[in-house]
C-alpha cells in the first residue's frame, strides 16, 4: 500500500525525503491494520500489541506515531470520516442541477456504506467511546461543512423555483437525519440491505416533500 492510499488525496509534498515517505507509509499501514482489527474484534478487545503483530511492526514503531491505543483510534476515526466527507462533497460539486445533487447525495452514502463496512462498524461503535475535544471538533467541522453545502444546494433550488419555499438549513438537517437513520439501520443488517436499493425510498419520500410539484426527477 502506498503512503497516500489511505488518504482522500495525496497531500504529501514532493520534496519529502525517502525516510519521511517511509514514515507516512508505515503510519498508514498501522491505521489500516487497526481499522481491520477494531472492526472485527471491537476497540476493547484489541491491544497495541495485537496491532503491532498484525502489521508486522515493532511496538516502538507504533509508539513513534501514536501515544496510545486511544490516540490511534481517534486518528483513525477522523481520517476515515474525512475521507467519507470529501468523497460526498466532491460528488455534490459535480452536480449543478439541485435535484440531481440531492439524489446523488443520497446514493453516494449507500455506495460509501458498502465500500467501507469496517469503518461503518467502527464509527457507530465510537458512539460509546469518548473521542475527546480535538477529535470531536474535527468531526463537527466535517458535519457543519456538509450541512452548509446541502443548504446551499437547497437555496439554489429554491431560487430556481425547483424546491418549495422554506429554510434551506432545515431542509439540510432533515435530509441529514434521514440518511443517518437509514445508515444506522443498515449497519444492523448489512447483508439484508445489500440486495435492495433501500435508499431509493429516501429519494421518493424526501424529494416529494421539498419539490414544488411533488414529483421526483423523472430522468434519473
Amino acid at each position: 500500500m502506498s503512503y497516500s492510499a489511505f488518504r482522500t488525496a495525496d497531500k504529501t509534498p514532493e520534496n519529502l525525503s525517502r525516510r519521511e515517505r517511509l514514515n507516512l507509509q508505515q503510519r498508514d499501514e498501522i491505521l489500516q491494520t487497526a481499522l481491520k482489527l477494531f472492526s472485527e474484534k471491537t476497540y476493547s478487545n484489541v491491544s497495541m500489541q495485537d496491532i503491532a503483530k498484525e502489521a508486522e511492526f515493532g511496538m516502538g514503531t507504533l509508539y513513534k506515531f501514536f501515544n496510545s491505543k486511544e490516540d490511534l483510534y481517534k486518528a483513525l476515526i477522523v481520517l476515515m470520516a474525512e475521507k467519507w466527507h470529501h468523497t460526498v462533497l466532491q460528488a455534490l460539486e459535480q452536480e449543478r442541477d439541485p435535484v440531481r445533487a440531492i439524489e446523488k447525495c443520497i446514493t453516494i452514502h449507500r455506495e460509501l456504506f458498502f465500500d467501507n463496512l469496517p469503518f461503518v462498524r467502527l464509527f457507530y461503535s465510537s458512539a460509546y467511546i469518548h473521542l475527546g475535544p480535538v477529535s470531536e471538533r474535527d468531526l463537527h467541522k466535517f458535519r457543519d461543512e456538509y450541512l452548509n453545502k446541502l443548504a446551499s444546494i437547497f437555496e439554489r433550488g429554491i431560487k430556481a423555483k425547483v424546491f418549495r419555499d422554506g429554510d434551506p438549513h432545515h431542509m439540510a438537517l432533515a435530509l441529514y437525519g434521514i440518511i443517518l437513520t437509514f445508515l444506522f439501520q443498515m449497519n444492523e443488517d448489512p447483508a439484508g440491505y445489500r440486495k435492495g436499493d433501500e435508499l431509493s425510498s429516501v429519494k421518493d419520500i424526501f424529494l416529494k416533500g421539498v419539490l414544488r410539484n411533488g414529483e421526483g426527477n423523472q430522468d434519473g
